[in-house]
């Protein structure tokens, strides 16, 4: 076990110092591409920061993937579609860092890499087993795991909205896949050699991102959904449904944030993915905290999903299950108490003009 804790921490350290130090790199490459993101407050833009800053911060993490996979990981047809799919996701969000594309190009260029990670890589959510009961997908099983890879690149990025949340959910997300895989002797596989150098790579990036953010993200930021997708997948093992459910779980707060915007912007009768203000951190910045605390909560909760996970899956799962249902607790005060599905003080609004 030491000997797999010294190779591992080998993998991250590498990534790590590689990525924080390209960083410098991209912020002039940014600069000089004009890949720069410039605060616009206008109606249907959610930016909070004021000031111009270069983006492409995801592409250096997608070098340090690069340098991680180089020095430590095996080529394989698996490996190769994961390249390949990577690429395509980094080429299209560069393209739209640089020069704003419509979200159709966007899609299709997030269908090729998922459909390359499928077809190629045969990498497929077959079946599931929940409840005594089990489901063979068939010939289901490439739109539905091309439909999750999708989901997930843009997940991440929907919630790209503070200094250093999206790299923090990341990396809570890859410490909790790394942990359970260490007690599952499961060291040396492909998922866990993806996981230990993205751990690295994110945590360079986020010393230059978390605030005051020197660099962000930008639109390669779904580089970082799509390896999640993949790591899920890949760690998923067996029908069972915990397998897969455990690695899904720790993505929480992303995917809650996005399935209440969806509702939000339907009830409204608005586009489901249109923009707004009123995602979970805009809620807690709502509450007058700070950047800086909005970030740090969020990072909390997201740490009670993981420690969620990591218990029902290696110690134990009441504990686990306490965990989940005091999240669905803080889940359904936060809804109740806030404007992310419904504004309540417009239905008391309409309650009095209806009654005068």
């Amino acid at each position: 076990m030491k000997l797999q804790i010294l190779a591992a921490s080998k993998i991250v350290l590498i990534t790590f110092l590689f990525s924080a130090a390209i960083m410098f790199l991209m912020k002039k490459i940014a600069n000089h591409i004009g890949a720069l993101d410039v605060p616009r407050t206008e109606e249907g833009h959610r930016h909070i920061h004021k000031k111009i800053t270069p983006k492409l911060g995801a592409l250096g993490i997608f070098l340090s993937f690069l340098l991680g996979y180089m020095l430590f990981g095996e080529q394989s047809i698996r490996m190769n579609s994961i390249l390949i799919g990577s690429f395509i996701i980094i080429l299209t969000g560069i393209i739209d860092d640089i020069r704003s594309i419509r979200a159709l190009y966007k899609l299709l260029g997030h269908l090729a890499a998922a459909m390359v990670i499928v077809f190629y890589g045969g990498i497929l959510l077959n079946n599931i087993t929940a409840f005594g009961f089990s489901f063979d997908f068939g010939i289901l099983a490439y739109p539905i795991t091309i439909l999750f890879i999708v989901a997930c690149t843009n997940i991440i990025n929907l919630i790209d909205g503070l200094d250093g949340l999206s790299g923090g959910i990341c990396t809570i997300f890859f410490i909790t896949i790394a942990i359970i895989g260490f007690y599952q002797g499961r060291a040396g596989s492909l998922v866990m050699v993806l996981t230990l150098i993205m751990l690295g790579a994110t945590l360079g990036f986020l010393v230059h991102n978390f605030y005051p953010a020197k660099i962000f993200a930008g639109d390669c930021v779904t580089f970082l959904g799509f390896i999640i997708a993949v790591i899920t997948l890949l760690e998923f093992k067996g029908p069972a449904l915990i397998s897969f459910f455990v690695p899904v779980t720790i993505l929480g707060i992303p995917i809650l944030d996005t399935l209440f915007a969806i509702i939000r912007r339907l009830l409204k009768g608005q586009p489901p993915f249109k923009a707004d203000k009123e995602h979970l951190h805009h809620q807690l910045l709502g509450m007058n905290f700070s950047q800086r605390t909005t970030v740090l909560i969020i990072y909390a909760i997201n740490i009670l999903f993981a420690a969620a996970s990591i218990f029902y899956t290696l110690k134990d799962p009441i504990i686990g299950q306490i965990l989940y249902i005091i999240i669905f607790i803080i889940v359904i005060w936060f809804v109740l108490h806030t404007t992310i599905i419904y504004d309540k003080s417009n239905i008391k609004k309409k309650r009095l003009f209806h009654k005068n």
